[in-house]
């Protein structure tokens, strides 16, 4: 069994005698055979291959199956966005009239596609406290209910999930549990070990680690019974869009991912290009690396920050004092990514001109990629809402996201201390 480091440089693609050393980028829409008779049996999921890029292609192949066995899981199925890979996840399982239970705490995009744009769609979420009780978190569950969803690490609150809770939660209901583990990745934290069913990550973020390509992925544990729990008819009755394949008798484990790729990716369409994959996969090779500075760098940060008397607060699951202190030490006792939040004394004003004064760190958007950038939300992404909505939010005026990159952590703490001097 290989180690995860040796997974991420070497697992995905063999190259056999005489070809490429690295994954070749297959940039091709299509694939010619030799006979209607292969094709008929491909596009009736008879016989392994390629027909068309959208479904399946040899590049992005390669990458799910490393990202597969970096989680943990029996198959992969790689997207355009994280955005894409959510909507799939779930629509793969939830039909309108039916429902979803997700933790509060997630991505913003996550809390609007299920709160916002599912809800026209026919299927509703109820959003819970990630930290209430088993007990609490049971009341949210109705009759309809289909999927539990958290994130590791949440963006941008980051929060820590209890991910045996949640997973309890949704087996006690005979529904699986999807888990965003974006800001963990599999380096840090493999949520099926805990539980989950399916995991998904927006690969544009620590994956890549480089800022150079968009993309998202579902991996399936194939752990999830989906004939014993007697809920999803999607995965167990005939899909008369195939032929009549039931996917549970066909597929095995494989049920829930193979459907995601035979239905939702075929009529959907949100399929990553094979060059994406191809940047995706350098920045794989190194994510064991990286990880482990990131979330190295990222500590020296947030101490230096919280013994600052110009700062007046600090978010960081893996200081001493964070509330999450006994479930990093569960769950993520490797690391806790880059991602540092933190208020300084003086609010919106303050905050922004310590973000206008920096030099190495960059004001971006992005998170979770090799440099370090920076964010003000209330006078950027956030910049509708007025100061009382945005405590409503848990996102105050004077908050700064920082995430850490790999530079040495000395010259990242100089640039804080320099721009902090400016208040």
């Amino acid at each position: 069994m290989r180690r995860i480091e040796t997974k991420c440089v070497q697992n995905g693609y063999t190259p056999k005698n005489g070809e490429p050393r690295v994954v070749p980028i297959y940039q091709s829409t299509t694939f010619k055979y030799d006979s209607c008779d292969y094709m008929g049996k491909l596009f009736d999921l008879e016989a392994d291959g390629y027909f068309y890029t959208r479904l399946a292609n040899p590049t992005v192949g390669c990458v799910e199956e490393k990202i597969s066995s970096l989680e943990g899981g029996v198959g992969a199925l790689m997207t355009s966005s994280g955005q894409a890979a959510t909507l799939l996840a779930v629509t793969n399982i939830c039909t309108a009239g039916q429902h979803v239970v997700c933790s509060a705490a997630v991505y913003g995009g996550s809390l609007n596609l299920l709160g916002v744009t599912l809800k026209k769609f026919g299927i509703e979420t109820t959003f819970v406290d990630p930290d209430a009780s088993l007990e609490e978190l049971q009341k949210a569950i109705r009759p309809e209910t289909r999927v539990v969803i958290g994130e590791t690490i949440s963006n941008p609150s980051l929060e820590v999930l209890d991910i045996e809770k949640f997973a309890t939660l949704a087996h006690n209901n005979k529904i699986p549990l999807i888990v965003d583990n974006t800001f963990a990745t599999p380096i840090l934290c493999r949520p099926i070990d805990f539980g989950a069913d399916i995991v998904i990550h927006s690969t544009s973020k620590y994956m890549d680690g480089h800022a150079v390509s968009l993309g998202g992925v579902i991996i399936d544990s194939g752990n999830f019974d989906w004939e014993a729990s007697g809920l999803f008819d999607e995965l167990t009755t005939p899909d008369e869009s195939y032929h009549g394949i039931i996917y549970t008798k066909k597929f095995g484990k494989q049920a829930y991912i193979t459907k995601a790729r035979a239905q939702l990716m075929r009529d959907m369409g949100a399929a990553p290009s094979p060059q994406n994959a191809f940047l995706l996969n350098l920045g794989l090779e190194t994510l064991h690396l990286r990880m482990r500075a990131h979330s190295d760098n990222a500590l020296k940060v947030a101490t230096f920050l919280a013994n600052d008397k110009r700062v007046s607060w600090v978010n960081y699951p893996g200081l001493p004092d964070s509330k999450y202190k006994d479930l990093v030490k569960k769950y993520l006792p490797n690391g806790t990514s880059g991602v540092v939040s933190f208020g300084v004394k003086g609010g919106r004003e303050a905050a922004i001109k310590t973000l206008d004064s920096l030099r190495l760190a960059a004001i971006v958007t992005h998170v979770a990629d090799a440099r370090t950038c920076a964010l003000h939300p209330a006078s950027t992404t956030h910049r509708q809402l007025t100061d009382e909505q945005l405590l409503e939010g848990g996102i105050g005026a004077d908050l700064i996201r920082l995430s850490v990159g790999i530079e040495n952590a000395a010259d990242i703490i100089e640039d804080l201390d320099a721009a902090l001097g400016n208040i």
